[in-house]
């Protein structure tokens, strides 16, 4: 879990570097996303020492979490999109969506793998 912890943080900081280059550094909140990137490559380190390791990765669901709460508005500009309608911002629209998709991808992940540990303690 903490490997993929880190690869998505790394997946995070690449996509708000991307998000900000192409927006001209016009806006930082396109930078968003590497902050939450920066933070789950954090987790992820230190999830590596077993006994950070539970509170690390619940930490990392938990930022899962909120990273959906604050990207799903995006869902219906990239429905619209890939509807052939026009969108003001498409990229911000590619990208929130993106992390929506990744955190939602690792929150089911995370679940699934305190399942899994539950079971076996």
């Amino acid at each position: 879990m903490q490997n993929l912890t880190l690869s998505l943080g790394i997946l995070l900081i690449i996509l708000g570097a991307a998000s900000y280059l192409g927006t001209g550094q016009e806006s930082v909140t396109a930078l968003i996303p590497s902050f939450f990137g920066i933070l789950f490559v954090l987790f992820g380190w230190l999830g590596k020492k077993e006994s950070l390791r539970k509170h690390m990765m619940h930490a990392a669901a938990g930022l899962a979490l909120l990273g959906i709460f604050g990207t799903i508005g995006a869902i219906p500009g990239l429905i619209e999109a890939l509807g052939g309608g026009e969108i003001e911002r498409p990229l911000a629209t590619y990208a929130r969506s993106a992390m929506f998709l990744m955190c939602v991808g690792f929150l089911i992940r995370a679940v699934q793998s305190f399942i899994a540990a539950r079971k076996q303690a």
